[in-house]
């Protein structure tokens, strides 16, 4: 696959919005996709599962289409745009940084979420050796599928997305016909209590996700034709991820419970009880819904369900790799002006997932969603603002870029600052909606005031603020000649 970083995508490269929605709804049928909607089902019920899950997707789509046309428009990827639009040359290294963490932590969850479920179909027991062979064997997976199988994922995307997403359909349909409930019964399960604070804090973790899928959607988006094919690859995505996908995590859960509770319960499955965490059965499925969604699938679809697990996992997997490894290069580049090692990067990025696999990111999942979304959309944010008011739609002049953008830099670490502490401290738990406007509004006011273009910063050639990663064509061309010996 071209990435073509160092010019814009030429018109003959650009393809269709249903050719670029297989990429932004297969990044997302994954287990975190049902996890997220599974666990927002035990805090405020289903129905407000699926009510918040709208709503996700709707400001999804919407901030999601609009940062992507800005992509769409220069041709480049999101780390890239933000170049020209909003921070700078060397300031896009904090885009980058944030791009990184988002994807990054990604990978080293969805790692999690496959290996639980390995484990539980191959009947082991968690412990540091089994960790180190399946995490072992997961980080080479993905490092050799991103070096020599990049173009075989792409090709096959459209393909996995539809048989994952049928497979998942599938399973779901078992949950509900192995567990006897109806519809109507799992559609009012909810706890005892719930409140605005349960209901908010649910959106905000799932609005994570949405800012997650704006910024991938950016990436995919210079290879869009025109702003209708922006538009179908957002709106698509957020219907089938942020709303779809949630929505049957929450399905699946509630309706599952029932199953995985009788399973635990028969004495033929005793061993696989006892190894799960939890002084009775309701906790023992509690602690698999938390951290094993794949246990759901193997249960109820046996074989057919692990493969549903990696199927859903191998597009998504790849595809963090290889955007993870180009934001690290971005980074760089952009801090260190050296053109890293492309495999180095694609090591490096699987050895930091490694190592928030070891800081439990599957503990801090709500918190970690909660953070995304607040720092995604505070850079959509900023994004919009420099193109949409600032530059009011006209195409950006790339012979020169500022170095920093000052008036960027001090919206976003301003605006994303506030909006986390104010959900932090329990002020106000939608701190993204609060970046959503501060951000874009101290952007604007600095832009058109104290910090105009070139304040306290000096310009470089467009060619070197483009100046990514010259060995990507290379690496690229190397993989094909060893594939083809």
């Amino acid at each position: 696959m071209e990435d073509n970083v160092l010019n814009p995508v030429a018109e003959n490269l650009r393809v269709g919005g249903w050719s670029l929605l297989s990429n932004t709804a297969g990044v997302g049928t994954t287990l975190a996709m049902l996890i997220i909607g599974g666990t927002a089902s035990y805090i405020v019920g289903v129905q407000w599962t699926i009510a918040m899950a709208a709503v996700s997707a709707i400001f999804g789509a919407l901030v999601g289409t609009f940062t992507a046309r800005v992509s769409q428009s220069t041709g480049m990827s999101s780390t890239v745009t933000m170049r020209f639009h909003g921070l700078g040359a060397t300031g896009s290294a904090l885009a980058s940084l944030i791009f990184a963490f988002m994807i990054l932590g990604f990978l080293a969850l969805e790692n999690v979420l496959l290996y639980y479920g390995t484990l539980f179909m191959l009947g082991w027991s968690p412990n540091p050796g089994n960790a180190v062979l399946i995490y072992g064997a997961l980080t080479l997976l993905w490092i050799l599928l991103t070096m020599f199988g990049m173009k075989v994922v792409q090709k096959t995307s459209l393909f996995l997305t539809i048989i994952a997403g049928a497979l998942m359909l599938w399973v779901g349909f078992l949950a509900f016909q192995q567990s006897d409930l109806s519809v109507t019964s799992v559609l009012s399960a909810e706890p005892s209590a719930i409140g605005p604070v349960q209901i908010m804090g649910v959106l905000s973790s799932m609005i994570g996700m949405a800012g997650a899928l704006a910024l991938v959607g950016a990436d995919f988006a210079r290879y869009a034709k025109s702003p209708k094919d922006v538009r179908i690859m957002s709106i698509g995505g957020n219907i089938i991820v942020n709303f779809g996908v949630v929505s049957l995590g929450a399905l699946l859960y509630q309706a599952g419970d029932t199953v995985v509770a009788r399973f635990l319960t028969d004495p033929a499955n005793s061993d696989v009880a006892a190894a799960q965490l939890g002084g009775s059965i309701v906790e023992k499925v509690q602690y698999l819904a938390h951290s094993n969604p794949g246990a759901y699938f193997i249960i109820l679809g046996g074989i057919v369900g692990f493969l549903v697990m990696y199927t859903a996992q191998i597009k998504a997997q790849v595809i963090n790799t290889y955007s993870g490894s180009l934001a690290l290069s971005n980074l760089f580049d952009a801090v260190l002006r050296r053109k890293p090692n492309r495999i180095l990067m694609v090591v490096l990025a699987n050895v930091i997932a490694l190592i928030s696999v070891w800081a439990n990111i599957l503990g801090v999942l709500l918190q970690f969603l909660g953070l995304l979304g607040i720092l995604t959309f505070s850079l959509a944010a900023l994004v919009i603002a420099d193109f949409y008011i600032v530059r009011k739609r006209q195409p950006v002049q790339t012979a020169l870029v500022e170095r920093f953008n000052w008036s960027g830099l001090i919206a976003l670490v301003v605006g994303s600052g506030t909006s986390y502490l104010l959900t932090a401290t329990g002020i106000f738990p939608l701190g993204f909606l609060v970046t959503l406007v501060l951000t874009p509004l101290l952007y604007v006011i600095f832009r058109r005031t104290i910090l105009p273009e070139g304040s306290g910063t000096d310009f470089i050639e467009g060619t070197a603020a483009l100046k990514e990663i010259e060995d990507t064509a290379d690496f690229e061309d190397q993989n094909e000649e060893v594939a083809t010996h």
